[in-house]
This record gives C-alpha cells, sequence and structure tokens, in this order.
C-alpha cells in the first residue's frame, strides 16, 4: 500500500434504495424492501472505498468473508448508510466492523474481511481456472 492503513480508518458509503434493489426483485415475491443481496454490496463498496486510494498501482481487494445480521427492513425510497470501520491488519488481510443505518435506526452490523492482492496474480489465477 502507497500509504499507511490504520486501525480505525473508516469510510461511510450511502445510497437510496431503489426498486431494483428490493428483496422482491431478487425473488422474494412481495417483499418491497433493501434485498439483503444488496446491503452486503453497499458494505463492500464501503470497505472497498476505504482501503482504495491507499493501494499501490496494480493492487485490488477481494472480499473474502463477511459475517451480517440484517435486522431491520429499509423501504423504497429511504437513504441506506453503510459504515465500515478496520479493526485489524495481518499482512493482506484486513477486517472491519461494520454499521448499516437508514433514515431512522440501526439495520445492520458485523464484519467484513478483504485481502490485498496483485491485480496480475489474481488474473493469472483466473485464467489458469478457465484453461
Amino acid at each position: 500500500m502507497t500509504a499507511k492503513l490504520g486501525i480505525g480508518q473508516s469510510y461511510k458509503f450511502q445510497s437510496r434504495v431503489e426498486e431494483w434493489m428490493t428483496a422482491e426483485k431478487a425473488g422474494n415475491a412481495g417483499v418491497d424492501v433493501l434485498s439483503t443481496s444488496h446491503l452486503v454490496q453497499l458494505v463492500e463498496q464501503a470497505a472497498v472505498h476505504c482501503i482504495a486510494p491507499l493501494l499501490e498501482p496494480g493492487q485490488i481487494t477481494l472480499g473474502t468473508h463477511i459475517d451480517l445480521e440484517h435486522h431491520k427492513p429499509v423501504p423504497v425510497g429511504f437513504m441506506v448508510r453503510a459504515e465500515v470501520e478496520v479493526v485489524l491488519i495481518d499482512g493482506p488481510r484486513v477486517s472491519f466492523a461494520v454499521q448499516v443505518f437508514d433514515e431512522r435506526e440501526a439495520v445492520a452490523e458485523g464484519t467484513h474481511e478483504r485481502y490485498t492482492i496483485e491485480k496480475a496474480k489474481f488474473m493469472a489465477k483466473l485464467e489458469e481456472k478457465l484453461a
């Protein structure tokens, strides 16, 4: 990493819940609230943005683990905010504490883990698998 990533570094990612992001659109008929799969995507986006400015050219991060309790619904039209904070750095492994809020309350919490890797190395492994 070009700059030093530190414990406590944080990032907030915010989005408005659109109809295409609902559990209904993910196949859960009649459930017009933010789907858990899109909630996970918001968490990953926050973590990626938290680390991205510190990566060296040619580096990427890959999500390797997520443990998320999605305990409140978020209606279409509401703003939702994913907050991540670095809690552990172990070589290429970075762990985050995660909290997600809508306009009124906390809706999810958990942890997320990402690894830093050279993009060329990742692509070589992918090409090997495709061969």
